[in-house]
């Protein structure tokens, strides 16, 4: 099984995950921001990874450091269950609708992490959730994985599915790159490593 266990302990935030990449999409998230477990619940789920996430932190300062932490431990939890890489896919891709919304998420499984985010969001905050939070968490989760991620939200006009649409798409397009490729028997790359 291609599973990860990561912990991080500062003193803004302790965190914990836990990822299956040949999961079920079960999930149980608990970071004290609801909206932000919603939408890790939703790439749990989509994506088929069994996901479990406590995270404790300064909350009442803001969300900034907790997100960012749940970011890099997932990122350090997908690195670490990818193991080699040898035997994945590697690439990835889903254009995903959520009713008005409409995303379009790239993942290369490189070994170098690149994050390019190309999503414009009319309003600064869903509910008490900080839009500027979601580039934040992914270019965590990028860095710490060592992937290249790609986002774009092609258009859409309400604020809580256009960023579902973004969460679910990256579910999508990461499990179809760590998914196996029976064809491949060493690792996906001229170079030989990723």
């Amino acid at each position: 099984m291609r599973e990860a266990k990561v912990k991080r302990e500062t003193k803004e935030t302790q965190v914990r995950v836990e990822i299956n990449l040949d999961g079920e999409g079960k999930s149980d998230i608990d970071s004290g921001i609801p909206f932000f477990d919603h939408m890790l619940t939703l790439f749990s789920r989509h994506g088929f990874f069994d996901l479990k996430i406590s995270a404790s932190g300064d909350i009442e300062v803001d969300f900034h450091h907790t997100v960012e932490d749940v970011g890099i431990c997932m990122g350090e939890a997908l690195k670490k269950a990818l193991g080699d890489k040898s035997g994945i896919k590697r690439y990835g891709w889903a254009i995903l609708p959520m009713d008005e919304s409409l995303s379009l998420v790239s993942v290369d499984i490189s070994g170098r992490p690149q994050f390019v985010y190309r999503v414009d969001l009319p309003k600064e905050k869903v509910g008490g959730f900080d839009t500027e939070l979601i580039p934040v968490f992914f270019h965590a989760l990028t860095v710490h994985s060592g992937i290249t991620l790609h986002i774009n939200l092609l258009y859409g006009d309400n604020l809580h599915h256009s960023i579902e649409s973004v969460f679910k798409a990256f579910g999508k397009s990461l499990s179809m790159a760590v998914s196996k490729e029976e064809r491949e028997k060493s690792i996906p790359s001229t170079k030989g490593i990723l």
